[in-house]
């Protein structure tokens, strides 16, 4: 995201009449999905490239998520402020403290730019949820993946068949389109990005499908060099 061509609505993925709740829930989604924890960027970005755009999202926040810094905003910028209700006011620490103090231990908290507390609504059951996987374990292909060092297309297709996650699911999950998650499993190598996006997604493959991506990324990575050197 390049501070200079996005204006903070954009920074946070969001209109510019959105509702004071919808600011606070995309700046919210937005902070989680850049803290390096998501599954999404798992080797796309570096640590620095994160946290410049944590800083933005940060900056972004600090302006629009309070009444009286977002009107003057919006009349510099010449955004239309009929569309949303600016009539609100931010928790004090003392009412933000008190909320968390309160709140069930099964959802995950986070302090905002204002040092109120503010809450992500999102359950670890929920989590485990979207990136639990059931399946029947079979001990022989068990032992097979385990001792396997050389990955290929087909093989990370068929430990996915195995444990039961569909391509749309994968997709879901990863942030990755179906396309080229297809196109990684079937080395098809003309509808793959650079290598250094390639790596990070069979980073992000291997992490959901609970495989040792230090040693799944780099095999495949090789054998996908190999593949285009015999072009």
């Amino acid at each position: 995201m390049d501070a200079e061509k996005k204006n903070y609505y954009d920074v946070l993925e969001i209109t510019t009449n959105a509702s004071p709740q919808e600011i606070e829930s995309a700046y919210m989604r937005a902070r989680n999905a850049y803290s390096g924890d998501s599954v999404a960027l798992y080797s796309l970005m570096t640590k620095d490239e994160c946290d410049s755009v944590l800083t933005q999202i940060e900056e972004a926040y600090s302006v629009i998520g309070f009444p009286e810094k977002r009107r003057e905003y919006d009349r510099l910028r010449g955004f239309n402020q009929s569309g949303f209700n600016l009539n609100y006011s931010m928790p004090s620490p003392a009412q933000g403290v008190a909320s968390f103090e309160s709140r069930p231990k099964d959802t995950v908290q986070y302090e905002d730019f204002g040092s109120n507390l503010i809450e992500a609504k999102v359950s670890k059951l929920t989590a485990q949820k979207k990136f639990g996987l059931e399946y029947e374990e079979n001990a022989e292909f068990e032992t097979e993946i385990q001792n396997t060092t050389d990955y290929t297309g087909a093989f990370l297709k068929k430990i996915r068949e195995y444990k039961n996650v569909s391509v749309e699911r994968m997709a879901e999950m990863t942030r990755i389109s179906k396309t080229h998650l297809t196109a990684l499993e079937n080395e098809e190598l003309s509808k793959l990005p650079a290598d250094v996006y390639v790596r990070g997604y069979v980073f992000q493959y291997a992490k959901v499908l609970k495989l040792n991506p230090d040693i799944v990324a780099p095999s495949y990575l090789l054998h996908f060099k190999k593949l285009k050197n015999q072009k």
